[in-house]
This record gives C-alpha cells, sequence and structure tokens, in this order.
C-alpha cells in the first residue's frame, strides 16, 4: 500500500534510498511519496465511483501545497477547517466550488473570505453560526449553500480525542435537534441549508459506525423531505484508517462495499472527506541517532527528532512502526508491528531532545543494534506529523522531501534559528 520498501537491507522511497535524502536535507525530514498519495487517493475514487462524489481532502491532515497541488490535479476537492488552510487550497491550484468548510469557531473574517472565495459549502456546526453566516450573507447580498453538521452519537471505537460522533462532544448539533435547526433556518433565502454533513472521528478501523452514522442520516434526510424540505447533499466526512501497522485498516474497497449501497439512488450529492488515508502512508520521518544511552535495565536510543516534529505518540498514545533505515540483510522486516521481534533486537525507548519526560516516539519496542550517527525511520507520519509541529524548546521546524521516480526535491526547506525570531522583531 505504499512504496516505502526495503532493497539489499536499505529503505528505499520509490526509487530513491532514504539515506541519501537524509545526508542532502538533513534531519529531521519528512519524505513524502508522490506515488502513494495518489495511488491512495485513486483507491478511494475508484471504490467509490458509482455514486459519483466529491472527494474532498482534508487539508489538516498534511497541509504541504505541493502536495494539495498533486491531488488537486486529480480532480480531489478539499475539506478546509480554518483560513488558513482556504488560503493553502487557493494556493494549490484546488478549485473553490469543490471545497467544504468546517470547524466550530469561524470567525466573521474567515466566513468573508470564503464567500469572496466562492466555495461549495459551509458545514454548520451550530445554530449560532448559521444566525451569523446568515447575517453576514444578507449584509453582502450574497446567496451561499450549507450543510449541517449533525451528531449522530456513534461511537467510533477510536482515541477520546479524536471520536467526534458521540452527544458529548463540542461538533455539530444532536440529530434530534437537527429538525428544529431546519423548522427555524431552513427556508432562508441568503444561506440554502439543502444538505447534511457528518463526521464521526479518526481513525476508524471497522466500517460498521459509518454504517449506523449513515442509517441515521438517511431517515432524517426522509423526515426533513416528508417536511418540504430540500435536502440535496449528503458529506460523509472522513476518517477511514491508515495501516500504522500492516493491514490495519481496511481497504477503501471495504468501506465502500458497506456504504454505496445505502446511498445509491438516495438522490444525493455525496461528498467524502479523506484525509489520513491518503496522506499518512505516503510519508515518513526520519531522524538520526544522538546517542544510546543505558539507565539501570532500560536502554534509550536519543534521536534528534522530538514531540515538537511528531506529537502523535505524546498526545493520543499512538503508536508508529520505527526501524533502522540500514538495518542490513539479517534485519528487513517483512510486516511492520509493534511487537515485531527478531534476533539481536533488543528493548529501547526511542526518544527526543526536548526537555519533556513525554517527548518519546517509541516505548519498549525492539531494535536492531543501533549506533550514534544511525538513520531511523517513523513510519506512517504523513498524517497529521508536520501539521502538529512546535516550536517548543525554540526548536526549528523539520524540512518536507517529495519523491517522484527516482527524483526528489525539497517542497519545504528546514528552518533556522532567525525564522524563529523574524516575527518578533520591532
Amino acid at each position: 500500500m505504499d512504496s516505502f520498501e526495503y532493497r539489499q537491507g536499505e529503505l528505499f522511497c520509490e526509487d530513491v534510498p532514504a539515506g541519501q535524502i537524509a545526508e542532502a536535507a538533513g534531519t529531521p525530514t519528512f519524505v513524502y511519496s508522490a506515488a502513494t498519495l495518489i495511488e491512495h487517493y485513486d483507491r478511494i475514487a475508484a471504490a467509490f465511483a458509482v455514486l459519483r462524489p466529491i472527494i474532498c481532502y482534508s487539508i489538516k491532515s498534511c497541509q504541504n501545497i505541493h502536495l494539495i497541488r498533486l491531488l488537486a490535479e486529480r480532480g480531489a476537492g478539499m475539506d478546509v477547517v480554518s483560513g488558513g488552510e482556504l488560503f493553502r487550497a487557493l494556493k494549490g491550484g484546488a478549485d473553490p466550488a469543490r471545497i467544504v468548510y468546517a470547524g466550530v469557531g469561524k470567525t466573521d473574517r474567515e466566513i468573508h473570505e470564503a464567500i469572496d472565495a466562492g466555495i461549495g459549502w459551509f458545514n454548520i456546526e451550530s445554530e449560532a453560526e448559521l444566525a451569523n453566516i446568515i447575517a453576514l450573507a444578507t449584509d453582502r447580498n450574497v446567496v451561499v449553500r450549507a450543510a449541517l453538521r449533525v451528531n449522530p452519537d456513534v461511537d467510533p471505537k477510536t482515541h477520546r480525542h479524536t471520536s467526534t460522533g458521540k452527544k458529548e462532544t463540542k461538533f455539530g448539533v444532536d440529530i434530534e435537534r437537527a429538525r428544529r435547526v431546519f423548522d427555524e433556518f431552513g427556508r432562508n433565502p441568503r444561506v440554502r441549508l439543502t444538505g447534511l454533513h457528518l463526521h464521526i472521528g479518526s481513525p476508524v478501523n471497522t466500517v460498521a459506525p459509518y454504517v449506523e452514522a449513515i442509517r441515521k442520516a438517511l431517515a432524517l434526510i426522509g423526515d426533513l423531505r416528508a417536511a418540504g424540505f430540500t435536502i440535496d447533499t449528503l458529506d460523509i466526512g472522513g476518517g477511514f484508517g491508515a495501516d500504522y501497522e500492516t493491514d490495519q485498516a481496511p481497504f477503501a474497497a471495504e468501506y465502500a462495499q458497506h456504504i454505496v449501497p445505502l446511498l445509491k439512488d438516495q438522490g444525493l450529492h455525496v461528498i467524502l472527506e479523506p484525509g489520513r488515508s491518503i496522506s499518512a502512508n505516503a510519508g515518513v520521518l526520519l531522524a538520526r541517532v544522538l546517542y544510546v544511552k543505558q539507565a539501570g535495565d532500560k536502554q534509550f536510543v536519543i534521536v534528534d527528532a522530538a514531540m515538537t516534529d511528531l506529537i502523535r505518540p505524546a498526545l493520543y498514545d499512538a503508536s508508529h512502526f520505527l526501524w533502522p533505515v540500514r538495518p542490513g540483510t539479517d534485519h528487513v522486516p517483512a510486516r511492520r508491528r509493534h511487537d515485531l521481534r527478531m534476533p539481536g533486537c533488543r528493548m529501547v525507548d526511542v526518544v527526543g531532545p526536548v526537555c519533556e519526560s513525554g517527548d518519546f516516539l517509541a516505548r519498549e519496542r525492539y531494535l536492531p543494534p543501533v549506533q550514534r550517527g544511525d538513520l531511523l525511520a517513523v513510519f506512517t507520519a504523513g498524517a497529521y506529523g508536520f501539521v502538529m509541529a512546535s516550536h517548543y524548546n525554540s526548536r526549528p521546524n523539520a524540512a518536507e522531501v517529495l519523491v517522484e521516480g527516482n527524483a526528489y526535491r525539497i517542497i519545504r526547506r528546514r528552518e533556522n534559528y532567525p525564522d524563529l525570531i523574524e516575527p518578533e522583531k520591532s
């Protein structure tokens, strides 16, 4: 499912040795495979083709405009949640009419920017937001389209920080409340509220929560249509899983096998918002070993990447497969598993240099012997990696590199110390 593989004991990204990239770009560096990114998008497009959906790539998963441009050229729309993401989408060549704008706290400025851009839909998160967009559209004498985000009270069985489908989350309105929202706002001439929006969480590695949520949404659509409201769009969101371990997530075709029959012949324009399932396996984070430290019976491998580069392990208790770039032919993994043990491996914690005990990339992981200067690859780092980077401890952000076949290029230069204080100059 991706173009990162070991050849003669060395990791390659497509046809480029990962070590060659690290020597040229330094570390830590995010490396993306264009072929993998496009393949994952194409798989989703093919799986759901019968519905002729608009597939809106979720920019928050991986936001580099070079990747946005690759997907826009394949026909992807964009899912944005801020004015900055809208700016990126437009700079990346996205069609504004194929942009959906979600987010619980859209500012007036952001709403005006979206109207100016001519986006396809606002995904409405609350009655207060909807009333505000109506007021702004009325003042400007324009008409916009919107979909109401309904909370179907479905448990996606994922981390509590990324579960968005239960009643207790801050997103959307209760499905029981949605009818009252339509009664109050559903016939407004300035904001055409003709769609519903779902998003239950991420990553969701089973299909059943989608089936449950869509069935609830279709029942609500039936009730709304019977009451005389025009409902022509259903945005089923994203959240499809990615393989942090080999074969962990269903294929796009498996999701579609259960979802397509529910939506076919419903007279609806269908929107999908995949992010992680497109970008996650398209990226790795390269890091270099600084020191190997023994502390009692515990061994630490200290690398130059940190929670400031990849916060998912610290924030979500996430497990990323991690392995040396040049393990030699005796230690090439056949499958990516977090509990992988091979002869000669030792249990270690892989940690970063940030002054926090929570700064780690992997805990209690068996790795082949490594030493100062060796390279490690953190896999499935293309989603919620660089986008969640910070400057904590005044650490400059990593570089980003895009590989296409046997060629590669830096698509975001490594930051330097002057970059850290540039906005602070008086």
